[in-house]
């Protein structure tokens, strides 16, 4: 697989990321090994979770896996702190106490002594942006992680962190930012894409696959063990399931036919290409839906398809 760099920092990734979100609760260990093992084999390096995930159950079990399945010097662990479930409800929290606490609780689940991108899982308002990224700052000042990123900021958010960042020598430099992105949602091309690109932020887009419905599996109903059939992921997966995305899907799935390709292979393809991105994040809910989307290193979609799915897709 393909390796990039991250920005303007100078650390490599592979061209897609893996992501984790199910692991611990709807992916067991045996599948996550699984997932891990042919992650690895095809090159794959950055892997990526967040302290919020399963309520820290997915850094648990990917600290399980690591010098087994992998070798710690081998992966770049990336993992976000800000969002949780405290008392059982979605709580948001990016204060600096809280985020160090956090990150504390990453590393021992993951079991290790530094993470490689440690991110804002996001803004919230009423919170000082400085002390927030004076979080960013502890930790690398004291060698808990060796770069730093934002996730799910806006255009002029992004820009003013890595603005505050780069203002005073000394302050941990902004190496990426995370945030949906597929032909589903070209929201952030508007001003988040621009804003990363002059400040030399890595893209890292999750949900490339249009939380799945890009995969075409909606194409004729829900099946029932997908993740729009799910109790934690109807709503999330739902609110793609419309008129607009269907005729997006749809001409996917003839681009694909006409390659010769699937339509994991051309949505995917799409946005690893987009300016300014570094690698898309995947989840699969097995280990063969992921290699089905490991499978794109050596394709590059032809100019006249890339047009005809900018036409399609740029409308909201």
């Amino acid at each position: 697989m393909q390796q990039r760099t991250l920005g303007s920092t100078g650390l490599q990734v592979s061209s897609l990321g893996l992501g984790t979100l199910t692991w611990g609760r709807d992916t067991d260990e045996h599948e996550a090994r699984d997932q891990l093992r042919a992650f690895v084999e095809a090159g794959g390096t950055l892997l990526d979770t967040a302290a919020g995930y399963g309520d820290g159950a997915s850094e648990e079990l990917i600290g399980s896996l690591l010098g087994d399945v992998v070798d710690r010097d081998d992966i770049v662990i990336a993992t976000k702190a800000g969002i949780s479930r405290r008392r059982g409800e979605r709580e948001t929290n990016v204060s600096r106490g809280r985020l160090i606490t956090e990150l504390d609780g990453s590393l021992r689940r993951l079991g290790v002594d530094h993470v490689d991108l440690w991110q804002v899982h996001t803004w919230v308002d009423g919170t000082p942006l400085e002390e927030t990224l004076s979080a960013l700052d502890y930790a690398i000042s004291t060698g808990r992680a060796s770069y730093v990123g934002v996730s799910n900021y806006s255009g002029w958010q992004s820009a003013q962190a890595a603005t505050w960042q780069r203002a005073v020598p000394g302050r941990a430099v902004l190496a990426s930012t995370q945030v949906e992105y597929s032909l589903l949602n070209r929201a952030v091309e508007a001003e988040v894409i621009p804003a990363a690109q002059a400040m030399g932020l890595g893209v890292l887009p999750w949900s490339p696959l249009g939380r799945g419905v890009l995969t075409g599996k909606y194409r004729s109903g829900t099946p029932s063990d997908s993740r729009a059939a799910s109790p934690h992921f109807s709503g999330f997966v739902g609110a793609y399931l419309n008129d607009r995305s269907q005729r997006i899907v749809e001409s996917v799935a003839r681009a694909a036919e006409g390659l010769g390709w699937n339509t994991v292979e051309v949505a995917l393809t799409w946005v690893r290409d987009r300016p300014g991105v570094t690698a898309p994040i995947v989840g699969a809910r097995t280990a063969a839906q992921l290699k089905a989307a490991l499978s794109i290193d050596e394709l590059e979609l032809p100019p006249e398809i890339i047009d005809a799915l900018d036409d399609v897709s740029g409308g909201e």
